[in-house]
């Protein structure tokens, strides 16, 4: 008699269905969620082991063009452990991501539009609800190059005019160079007294776009009172905080917009840009895109950056507090303190 194959049966399929799913639900745990939870059994300490590798090798979970990588030769941390957003978001949208998928095979999200990369949260617009401003041009040239050239060119006291989420150019348009994400290659180091650094993966020429400074954006009520929780971890000497009050003076110069941005708990790989008594080696601008009412603040390397070269700025020149923090940034011209000010 004639015997035929049996279709395989659906349990064999079930533990490898059950891995995916551990998977999945284990990349929202925190590092110290996956390391106790990793204690439990073999299979979960395999699988923790794998999303550690996998979240120590990109930074940006996908966001950006390129990986970044951390390496930590120092310590017993392979990662810092924070919530990824590749441009600056409302507090009241970040209250909604209390966690992120990181680590999972599965779960890794690409974006290649402005409105997946998060730019321009905040916009004026008219009656209607519809963005207010925005050019008409399919393809923006340099301003005054055919014809009155693209509306958005321009700016004023040093703000960075760029195309906005209205205008009828793409992502592709010369004009809007900062709105594409990191497109440099970049690495996270850890160092022993300035903890985890951001540093060139490649050669950088002098003028490129490097990043913006990703994170929270909060009134000065709640910039406030975070920086008083912030100023009692610090003491302990084990929390860096990254909250960066930004002043944009107006075109009177008699007064200024101020707005704050908290990179401690959301934020992108510009949280591990350290400070630089000399200067650095970046330069900052603030950047607005048409009909939005906020500027970025985005990085330009400020001279030609060498691969393997740590990417650091000036923090400012104010020193309020006489006990601050201690500055490592090992330059000749070094002060000892990181500069500060009242928030």
């Amino acid at each position: 008699m004639q015997q035929t194959q049996s279709p395989p049966s659906k349990r064999n399929h079930s533990p490898s269905l059950l891995l995916q799913c551990l998977e999945l639900v284990l990349s929202w745990l925190t590092p110290q969620e996956l390391a106790t939870i990793s204690l439990t059994c073999s299979t979960l300490h395999t699988i923790s082991k794998s999303m550690t590798l996998r979240r120590a090798s990109d930074a940006s979970r996908a966001f950006e063009s390129h990986p970044i990588p951390f390496h930590n030769s120092v310590d017993e941390h392979p990662y810092a452990y924070f919530i990824y957003t590749p441009s600056q978001i409302p507090s009241s949208s970040s209250q909604f991501l209390g966690r992120q998928s990181w680590g999972s095979s599965s779960s890794a999200h690409k974006s290649n539009s402005v409105a997946g990369l998060g730019v321009q949260t905040l916009r004026f617009v008219d009656e209607s609800g519809e963005c207010a401003y925005g050019c008409e041009c399919e393809a923006c040239g340099e301003e005054g190059v055919g014809g009155d050239g693209c509306p958005c060119f321009g700016g004023f006291n040093d703000v960075v005019a760029e195309c906005g989420p209205s205008c009828a150019c793409g992502l592709d348009c010369g004009n809007r160079l900062t709105q594409r994400g990191i497109e440099v290659k970049l690495k996270i180091l850890r160092d022993g007294r300035k903890g985890w650094s951001l540093y060139a993966d490649q050669f950088i020429p002098k003028g490129r776009f490097v990043c913006e400074y990703a994170g929270e954006l909060l009134t000065t009520k709640e910039a406030r009172l975070r920086q008083q929780i912030y100023d009692e971890l610090a003491s302990g000497g084990h929390f860096s905080p990254a909250l960066l009050v930004v002043r944009e003076h107006l075109p009177s110069r008699k007064a200024c917009l101020r707005y704050n941005i908290d990179a401690t708990r959301v934020g992108n790989v510009s949280r591990f840009i350290n400070h630089s008594c000399d200067g650095g080696n970046l330069s900052t601008a603030l950047v607005r895109s048409s009909g939005a009412l906020l500027p970025r603040l985005c990085f330009f390397a400020s001279k030609d950056i060498k691969e393997d070269e740590e990417l650091t700025f000036s923090y400012g020149e104010i020193r309020e507090r006489s006990k601050g923090l201690q500055c490592f940034c090992g330059s000749s011209c070094c002060l000892g303190i990181l500069p500060s000010e009242q928030t």
